[in-house]
């Protein structure tokens, strides 16, 4: 039975007080609202990190509207191209064909040659049961000097098996061979933005004779393969333990999780985990703990009892940071997010024991289409989808952490936290703008 969509005051289904929330999920599924939030990545960001590759969707039309636009957006159209998928496609069993000569068309006509393809390829391929094997196949011996990976824009995924986004960080290292091991090579993986140089993780490793590296620091496709030459892959956003335990079977890499975590002594113990796995000086973390501690009280004199709303585009372990916060005094008085980690439990039941009041707002129920975002008093937000739903013009621009992490991470939130405080954004149109960090034409 279909049911009228209209503006409700109490957004039934759409917020709840922690203290009634079910976790990890606090709402149902069910249509989905997308808020004009777009500072998140995307596959296509994503795929991009790659130097010197061209990426390739293979779709109908009207999905390809949104990819086309972020390359576009993005100013890398010089890297993208598509093949439209069109009934007679679909009707007469020709996809391997479409598949092959597309690609090759694409391929002879660039004005340049890509050392890489990234093939995209869309649901209609898996309802087809298409052979990818033989386009793969067929490919590879057309252009044997390109390296070519399957990538996959495929929206059923996001509710069965590995989400698109986990599935693009594992395509992202999949073209990576076997190298010999350099034991003073460290991989920092599976990170759409590169780790702040200041954080002590970076200070720890290089100090100690290693060098670190992700793939933000690859100029060339060379660059890129040198990756399989490291001893230890690193990671801290959880999308990323697939592509982790992938390299590791692959490539030999062992992988050591470093949680993104907001507790010092959770974060105390990936340390010593890091010191012991890779024969290091245990890290002295006091002052670095003063540090954090005077960089928050400071935030806090400034910010004061102001109301504070947090959402879960700003970092991965969001609830970690919410007690965190809350800890120092701060009053946080809503959440935006419609699921949590499962590793969150404990902070979960922390929160919901200690501030049982606080809100958790879902991000994508219908019903926030309508929520009230015109507030009598002011609103510090983290992140761009709370200053959305709030209609603040002071918020932290930041996603997916921002590269901040560890204890030198805290202290540059703190700062931010800070500024965002004290001045205000053109919230309109910082928010609008896709993959923050990447370049835009807007």
């Amino acid at each position: 039975m279909l049911r009228r969509i209209q503006r409700e005051t109490d957004h039934p289904g759409a917020v709840v007080k922690i203290c009634e929330a079910s976790f990890p999920a606090p709402f149902k599924e069910g249509l989905e609202y997308s808020s004009p939030a777009r500072g998140t990545w995307n596959i296509v960001h994503t795929g991009m990190l790659i130097p010197e590759s061209h990426q390739i969707f293979v779709c109908a039309l009207g999905c390809l509207r949104g990819v086309v636009l972020t390359a576009a957006e993005m100013n890398a159209m010089d890297r993208y191209s598509s093949i439209i998928i069109r009934e007679e496609n679909v009707l007469d069993g020709t996809m391997e064909e479409l598949m092959v000569g597309g690609v090759a068309d694409v391929l002879e006509k660039l004005p340049y040659r890509p050392k890489a393809v990234l093939l995209f390829i869309s649901c209609q391929h898996f309802f087809l049961a298409y052979d990818q094997n033989q386009v793969f196949a067929e490919l590879r011996e057309k252009f044997p000097d390109i390296r070519f990976t399957d990538c996959y824009m495929i929206p059923t995924l996001r509710k069965s098996g590995l989400t698109p986004d986990q599935k693009m960080r594992v395509q992202l290292y999949s073209m990576l061979e076997n190298r010999p091991k350099d034991p003073q090579k460290i991989n920092l993986i599976g990170s759409n933005l590169p780790i702040c140089r200041s954080s002590e993780l970076v200070w720890m490793l290089e100090s100690g004779g290693y060098t670190f590296r992700s793939i933000h620091d690859c100029q060339t496709f060379e660059d890129y393969l040198a990756m399989a030459e490291a001893s230890v892959n690193l990671y801290y956003e959880p999308l990323a333990r697939m592509a982790a335990e992938d390299l590791e079977k692959r490539l030999c890499q062992p992988y050591l999780y470093m949680p993104f975590t907001f507790d010092d002594e959770e974060l105390s113990k990936a340390y010593a985990k890091l010191s012991e796995m890779l024969h290091l000086p245990k890290l002295d973390e006091e002052p670095l703990r003063r540090k954090k501690r005077e960089a928050l009280f400071a935030a806090k004199e400034l910010i004061g009892d102001t109301p504070v709303a947090v959402d879960y585009t700003l970092t991965f372990r969001i609830l970690s940071l919410v007690r965190l916060l809350l800890t120092y005094g701060f009053r946080v008085t809503e959440i935006y997010a419609d699921t949590f980690l499962p590793e969150e439990r404990e902070d979960f039941e922390w929160i919901r024991e200690n501030y049982p009041e606080i809100r958790i707002s879902s991000c994508v129920r219908p019903w926030m289409r309508f929520q009230e975002r015109e507030r009598e008093e002011k609103i510090l937000a983290l992140g761009q989808k709370a200053a959305y739903f709030t209609g603040t013009d002071y918020f932290v621009n930041l996603v997916e952490s921002g590269g901040l992490y560890g204890y030198d991470g805290v202290v540059r939130l703190a700062g931010l936290m800070q500024e965002a405080f004290l001045h205000k954004k053109d919230r309109k149109s910082v928010i609008q703008k896709k993959g923050l960090g990447c370049e835009s034409c807007i």
